[in-house]
């Protein structure tokens, strides 16, 4: 059995950028309200005509750049999502097309915020087996476009972005392990409320907007992803004192602070890039990831934890030797 590793990663945030102090201006809210209770101080949002494929493309040019790999190389290339270009074909295969390479599998995967998790998960089975050697990974969302901006709740939470990595056939463990799972009960609690319709009107478009019980998400997020974190080194036989990084989704910095101490890590060894750019669902793990990779903190030979929880809800976890 083949294993895999991560050899490049790449993100994209699109220029304009809304910060809390923008908000304000047409909200009842305040910058030092959102920062105490997300950690958020700024989102990107992308222009009138970007889409979820441009970003994603950005993204994967600078992981392939950093790999050293040829668009021709790629052998599967899987994309988390839930705001892509159509409703079909699938934001992968129009990927696959501006790539300029065909015959390989593409194809979306939606799982809110764990999207990024579950399609590494997957691409990394494709790779054991033999059935790919060259994948190319990528969370892209533009969450602008479900965002209610008189929702004071919701509004305040979400920016656009893309990551991406190109994972390749390897001697020597990369992705140690991986865990996805889904609890289909509390569908209501995190959700868009439309989608296709049940008459010839087709697309419901009114009122598509993200909807959450934010109190309920939050407690729900913080025991999942400890228990996820548990589940993840006890499989590996891994003591929580040997991670060195901890990579989570960036969906609230309480939510990520809870987590770091479930594991007894200190803020120092947690990727934070939530301030930056909001929760981007299935493109902050791999934006947070290719940060701290391109600044030098994280490097060759150290072990991180990914970890996601999103609408579904889902969560997943990824143990990594980069």
């Amino acid at each position: 059995m083949s294993y895999s590793r991560i050899t490049g990663t790449g993100s994209y945030l699109p220029e304009r950028v809304v910060t809390n102090k923008d908000l304000e201006k047409t909200m009842d809210t305040s910058d030092e309200w959102i920062r105490e209770r997300t950690g958020i101080r700024r989102r990107h949002i992308a222009a009138d005509g970007e889409r979820c494929s441009d970003m994603a493309l950005a993204a994967a040019h600078q992981a392939m750049e950093m790999a050293e790999i040829e668009p021709e190389e790629i052998d599967l290339i899987i994309v988390g999502t839930v705001t892509p270009d159509k409703i079909f074909p699938s934001t992968a295969c129009i990927i696959q097309r501006r790539l300029g390479i065909r015959g390989c599998p593409a194809f979306d995967i939606q799982a809110a915020c764990s999207g990024f998790i579950y399609a590494l998960d997957l691409a990394n089975r494709q790779i054991q087996t033999g059935a790919a050697k060259t994948a190319l990974v990528i969370g892209s969302e533009i969450l602008s476009r479900l965002t209610n901006w008189d929702d004071r709740a919701t509004a305040v939470l979400f920016g656009d972005g893309a990551g991406a990595v190109i994972l390749q056939a390897s001697d020597e463990p990369g992705i140690v392990s991986t865990h996805i799972h889904s609890d289909g009960r509390y569908e209501d609690l995190l959700h868009v409320p439309e989608g296709i319709g049940t008459s010839l009107e087709g697309l419901l478009v009114e009122g598509a907007f993200i909807r959450m019980d934010g109190n309920a998400v939050f407690r729900r997020a913080v025991a999942t992803l400890g228990s996820i974190a548990q589940e993840t080194l006890a499989n590996n036989g891994i003591d929580k004192h040997d991670v060195d990084w901890l990579v989570p989704h960036q969906a609230n910095l309480r939510i990520i602070s809870a987590a770091a101490k479930k594991l007894d890590l200190s803020m120092d060894h947690v990727v934070v890039t939530v301030d930056e750019h909001a929760n981007t669902s299935s493109a902050s793990i791999p934006l947070a990831l290719n940060t701290a990779i391109r600044d030098g903190r994280i490097e060759r030979g150290q072990l991180l934890l990914f970890e996601a929880f999103g609408a579904g809800f889902t969560w997943g976890s990824a143990l990594v030797r980069y």
